[in-house]
């Protein structure tokens, strides 16, 4: 799974690293990548990812069912987004990216929320995620045209009722999202509109 870079962008194997996952050792350093199609098992190696939350201009946020095509925690709701940013790519980049692909939306203001969020849980199915993953804000630029091979349902809700949902049902919702919400100002159960 492990192997070297070079500057061309491609490995040693001669590959494009373009859908590859950047894998870390426990201080947080890059070791090598690994394709982002064989990284998630029932022994996902530490690696970088992260996740948005995307707030409308009337301050709702979006919350997003996982599609059932999801390797980890299909049909699940969740925070707006997440994703891998590719070997070389900014964070800020690699929301942008993935607004769109996931999406269709374009976002503006994406700025690091939790840049030190780390989690490991493991869904029914026995896939782990295994991730460093800072958390990020964004504001919502246009409408939601969801890519179904991601998105199953979307819908925009005030920062109290998510938190309230989140506290009285965790089970429902991602497990980064339950453990994200106590260190995001924007989820404050005596919060936002």
């Amino acid at each position: 799974m492990r192997h070297g870079r070079d500057r061309t962008g491609t490995g040693r194997e001669g590959r494009s690293l373009v859908d590859d996952v950047i894998l870390l050792d426990e201080a947080g350093n890059e070791v090598g990548t690994a394709a982002k199609a064989e990284v998630h098992t029932a022994e996902t190696p530490l690696h970088l990812a992260f996740s948005c939350h995307v707030a409308g201009p009337d301050g709702r946020l979006l919350v997003t069912r996982r599609s059932l095509a999801k390797r980890a925690w299909p049909g699940v709701w969740t925070n707006a987004f997440c994703g891998h940013p590719r070997p070389g790519e900014s964070f800020e980049d690699a929301v942008t990216r993935h607004a769109d692909r996931e999406l269709g939306m374009r976002v503006s203001d994406v700025a690091p929320a939790v840049p030190d969020f780390r989690y490991r849980a493991v869904d029914a199915g026995g896939i782990v995620e295994n991730e460093v993953c800072p958390v990020y804000t964004a504001t919502a630029d246009g409408e939601v045209r969801m890519n179904p091979e991601e998105v199953m349902d979307f819908a925009w809700t005030a920062p109290r009722d998510l938190a309230a949902a989140l506290a009285a049902a965790p089970w429902a919702f991602s497990p980064w999202l339950v453990l994200q919400a106590p260190r995001l100002d924007l989820l404050r159960p005596d919060g936002g509109p």
